[in-house]
């Protein structure tokens, strides 16, 4: 007789109960665990270890992005610190395996939904699908017990290794990138009041109650997360900071004899605001645009779209340079940084303008407005409004002294703050403050 699918994640089947108004939850009785285990944490007084780090993505790593960057870094600064850190993710297991995996498990789900609430969405099998086949191979690949620290990087991963550390009992640390249903709401991918934000919502809470402390990336995540039942004294905030090639941290290169370079380095995609750049450049002024060169560095599913905006509006100054290496250099030679994002959270993009020297313009979105102080480290206007940002962008034209000054300014910030040493020191403290007294030392 086939064995009944039991499905994973009973908090998840709870809230779509709750959704389709179904009372009661008689398939799965079991606790939602792993397997439990005696877990001893009993104190002892050693000396500190080196810690051992294992570093969890729901997403592809490597990859292109501020995440695989953040993860990156972090990794670095650790090993660096004589800490040993492993990083996974799923595309670093078995392309076979889990398809095998994913014909074994889809029909089941699908059948769990249709019989259990008459339909099923596909964004939720999709999900849990993918969540299934991570927990899978995480659990038969990676030797959990020599970890003392587990560091997910997202909502997913996060639920994944709560589960599975039922069975460990390691310290569990959580940081979010972004709002995740927040975020789809806003920009139309879920709707409020649907499936969706109920099951994502339920993620997100699950998510910050397995965490044993979360590491915001600014202060702007913290009322959001409250919200979702974190807790104050649960969350510190360390500003993400990056290893700046030292030859750019000289005084920037550009200079008043060649034209004005304005660049922007971001991914093409809807929430970055390039559009709202171009109209912008279009509102200037030939008096103004004559002297200056944009650079629009990165790519995208909107590339085609922007550069038939481009072409439509006449832009001939601006120039596509697509996925590049030499982000540093280019930055050492630009004057005005613009990224007009209407959402963000911490972008690294405007750390690297910022430790380069340049005048930065930008928006108050997520934790922006914590690097880019108005009109001390830089300049902000408000999302989406081409007209404002044409102003800001007339100003540190022609306003060379004070486009320079907001310049320096930044750089001082970006290394006093914003340096890969400064968020590793302040990482490391919140390792140490949550398991030097959880006793994870050594003889």
């Amino acid at each position: 007789m086939k064995k009944r699918f039991e499905f994973p994640y009973s908090y998840v089947i709870k809230t779509l109960d709750k959704y389709y108004g179904v009372h009661a939850y008689s398939m799965q009785k079991k606790k939602d665990t792993v397997e439990e285990r005696n877990i001893n944490r009993e104190s002892k007084t050693y000396k500190k270890k080196k810690l051992s780090i294992l570093i969890a993505t729901f997403w592809d790593y490597p990859h292109i992005g501020g995440l695989s960057n953040y993860i990156t870094a972090l990794s670095e600064g650790l090993r660096k610190q004589g800490h040993h850190v492993d990083i996974v993710s799923p595309n670093q297991f078995s392309k076979s395996r889990a398809e095998k995996m994913r014909q074994a498990v889809v029909p089941e789900l699908k059948s769990f939904f249709n019989t259990r609430y008459g339909s099923s969405n596909s964004t939720i099998i999709r999900n849990q699908k993918n969540m299934y086949i991570y927990e899978r191979m995480l659990l038969e690949n990676i030797n959990f017990k020599k970890y003392d620290i587990f560091h997910a990087q997202d909502i997913f991963t996060a639920n994944i290794l709560g589960r599975i550390n039922e069975q460990y009992g390691k310290r569990l640390i959580f940081t979010p990138h972004g709002m995740f249903t927040f975020n789809r709401i806003k920009f139309g991918i879920f709707k409020k009041g649907s499936l969706e934000e109920f099951y994502h919502m339920v993620l997100e809470k699950k998510a910050i109650d397995n965490a044993d402390h979360i590491i915001i990336l600014s202060d702007s995540f913290r009322r959001p997360l409250m919200k979702l039942g974190a807790k104050q004294q649960n969350m510190t905030t360390v500003l993400t900071g990056i290893d700046y090639p030292h030859k750019y941290h000289t005084e920037n290169t550009s200079s008043s004899h060649k034209k004005i370079v304005i660049t922007c380095v971001a991914r093409l995609g809807p929430r970055k605001g390039h559009n709202i750049l171009l109209d912008a450049l279009s509102q200037i002024g030939k008096k103004y645009t004559d002297n200056v060169k944009v650079l629009i560095v990165g790519d995208g599913e909107m590339r085609h779209s922007l550069e038939d905006q481009v072409n439509h509006l006449n832009l001939s100054m601006v120039e596509f340079l697509g996925q590049r290496n030499d982000v540093p250099d280019i930055l050492s030679k630009t004057d005005i940084f613009v990224l007009p994002t209407l959402n963000d959270s911490l972008p690294i993009s405007i750390i690297e303008a910022m430790h380069s020297g340049v005048c930065v313009i930008s928006t108050p979105s997520g934790g922006i407005p914590e690097l880019v102080r108005h009109s001390k480290t830089g300049i902000l206007v408000e999302g989406g409004d081409a007209i404002e940002l044409a102003r800001a962008l007339k100003y540190v034209i022609v306003n060379k002294q004070e486009r320079e000054q907001l310049g320096k300014n930044a750089r001082i910030f970006a290394k006093k703050y914003l340096t890969r040493e400064t968020m590793i020191a302040n990482i490391e403290q919140i390792y140490r403050e949550r398991f030097d007294k959880e006793g994870f030392y050594e003889s």
